[in-house]
């Protein structure tokens, strides 16, 4: 986990708000693009990544991405794993670390990793379309409770949107290592205005 110390103090590196406040930098930290934004960043980003999963041989997914102990397919279940942490988190459930790590069954194929992205899409969806008829917060003024502490919903759904549009992004990396052609249904314009990794992968 990164952690910025200052003499004995401390915050946690998952905030680029907390990180400004902390070193008292004079700078815009907040999300750059609005919720209703982020929303639609976000559900592109889970519908390009049920287009290119299924282009995955079977016999691939056990391959690991370069530079960790990660298969591919636990990268395909993780991208949308990090969108249903972000929606229990909203059902007033703490947002902690151990929720990231959880994987898909050892033999799941191709059909059980689409099936489980199509139901937390839809979940989603379902979500947006509760706070935006039933009066919920669609401008993300909401605190939520996570393991680098209170966030508001509009930095969380930045914070979702971003690290699963960087997960596709290294997916469609993967199949083109791989030898498989896509259609490249993400490009750089899509992840503008995300603080967005310079780097596909780290180092």
């Amino acid at each position: 986990m990164p952690v910025l110390s200052r003499g004995d103090k401390f915050t946690f590196g998952q905030s680029t708000k907390q990180i400004v406040d902390f070193l008292g930098i004079d700078e815009k930290s907040g999300p750059e693009l609005s919720p209703t934004e982020l929303q639609a960043r976000l559900d592109k980003f889970m519908t390009a990544a049920l287009e290119l999963l299924p282009l995955m041989p079977y016999d691939r997914l056990d391959t690991h991405v370069p530079g960790r102990p990660r298969s591919y397919r636990t990268l395909g279940f993780h991208l949308f794993r990090v969108v249903d942490a972000f929606l229990d988190a909203n059902q007033g459930i703490t947002l902690v670390q151990a929720m990231f790590r959880e994987e898909p069954a050892p033999d799941a194929d191709t059909a059980a990793l689409v099936a489980y992205g199509t139901k937390v899409r839809q979940r989603f969806r379902d979500w947006w379309a509760a706070c935006e008829k039933l009066g919920g917060d669609t401008a993300g003024t909401r605190t939520l409770d996570t393991y680098y502490g209170p966030q508001s919903l509009h930095e969380l759904l930045e914070r979702t949107t971003w690290h699963s549009g960087q997960h596709v992004r290294q997916y469609m990396m993967l199949l083109e290592r791989e030898g498989q052609s896509h259609s490249r249904p993400l490009v750089e314009a899509d992840f503008a205005r995300l603080p967005m990794p310079q780097n596909v992968w780290d180092g």
